[in-house]
């Protein structure tokens, strides 16, 4: 199907208009990916949108249709990840699709996870056209939690921290207070929001007793992580959740005290012992794996400088969100990143720029991802 630059250019529009719905469900649909779709007339109006709103709930090529409440003879259905073709908690909705109508489907990505697939395929063999790629690096970008938790079985990764000009998280005396002015904190509260779970190490819980919700309007406060090697928790720490927040996972070593693990399951916490790395912490690795077969996808790092590099060590820092406020502390005060440090440029972790700095009222927000994890430019059209 050769397709005229105005067809390609109504593509993507409607393709970003997908991920627009889906970005408004974000942090609420986990193990199912964030999925928006759009319905365009043979004139080119949009006549039906849908969204994915969480498990159990319609996927939104269903939404879409069901809102439609007609056949859609002649039309385009653009949705960003590929329609189902598997019985889950709701039927597959590729036969939907097929029995709607439509001449023409139009999808981002297709679906990773085994046994979900087959959809675009099943569309093909019952004569729809079928474009796959539109968008295709913005749409992995979008769901790139669920495809990590699909393809490596564990969570993405985020590393958060707000620094100053010299890299500084504080100052000599321990003064974080605010590094940050307002409208980047409560772009912190954003991103809370937007994840499953944030984590922290039992350092952060002993000096800033945080309560890491997401203060914000509608928002969602996410599970809580965590790592605590000795049980160091307080009971009464803000973030427990005293049989009423959100969950909170304690991470802590084999052989940590059995007398604290009551004490904080008390609170309503759960405790996780895990097998101790040969350096004596806790084998984030395999707690990584453990939260993947929780169904949690994507944890914000919120954890000082030591934490922040064992996960770099460990190759779980897949993406890298940084608040720089023009100020400088100097000193040997704590950076963000800590650890032994390396000795050679060429074992530096490696990082990709992921879209331009974004200014939040005099603070520059910064974001990159690990270099091996990016992927190719979009692709304008892939018919095949």
């Amino acid at each position: 199907m050769k397709l005229t630059a105005e067809q390609r250019e109504l593509d993507r529009a409607a393709m970003a208009r997908c991920l627009e719905l889906a970005e408004r469900h974000r942090g609420r649909t986990a193990p199912n990916p964030i999925v928006g779709c759009v319905i365009v007339d043979r004139a080119g109006r949009v006549i039906a949108e849908g969204v994915h709103e969480g498990p159990g709930s319609d996927h939104a090529e269903i939404d879409a249709l069901k809102k439609l409440g007609r056949k859609a003879p002649g039309c385009t259905l653009y949705v960003n990840l590929e329609p189902c073709n598997h019985h889950g908690r709701t039927p597959p909705c590729a036969p939907v699709v097929r029995d709607s109508g439509v001449a023409r489907v139009v999808v981002g990505i297709e679906d990773p996870v085994p046994g979900h697939g087959g959809g675009v395929q099943l569309l093909r063999r019952k004569g729809l056209v079928v474009n796959t790629g539109v968008l295709r690096e913005t749409c992995e970008r979008a769901n790139r939690p669920f495809l990590m938790w699909a393809e490596r079985g564990r969570p993405a990764f985020t590393l958060k921290a707000a620094i100053t000009l010299d890299g500084k998280i504080c100052t000599i005396s321990g003064q974080s207070k605010w590094i940050t002015g307002d409208h980047a904190r409560a772009d912190v509260m954003r991103l809370r929001d937007g994840h499953d779970a944030v984590l922290v190490g039992v350092g952060t819980v002993l000096a800033d007793d945080p309560w890491l919700t997401a203060r914000r309007a509608g928002g969602r406060d996410p599970q809580r992580i965590v790592l605590d090697g000795a049980l160091r928790t307080p009971v009464d720490a803000h973030l427990l959740p005293k049989r009423r927040g959100p969950r909170t996972i304690i991470a802590c070593r084999e052989d940590a005290s059995e007398a604290r693990e009551r004490a904080l399951v008390a609170t309503g916490a759960e405790v996780w012992r895990c097998a101790k790395h040969r350096n004596g912490r806790i084998d984030v690795q395999a707690l990584a794996t453990r939260l993947g077969d929780a169904n949690i996808q994507s944890v914000l790092v919120e954890g000082g400088g030591e934490v922040h590099a064992y996960l770099l060590e460990k190759r779980l820092a897949d993406e890298l969100v940084i608040y720089i406020a023009p100020k400088i502390v100097g000193g040997p005060a704590k950076s963000w990143v800590g650890g032994k440090g390396l000795a050679s440029i060429a074992a530096a972790h490696r990082y990709v720029f992921d879209g331009a700095p974004v200014n939040l009222d005099g603070d520059l927000r910064i974001t990159a991802v690990r270099a091996a994890d990016r992927r190719l430019p979009d692709d304008p059209m892939i018919d095949d």
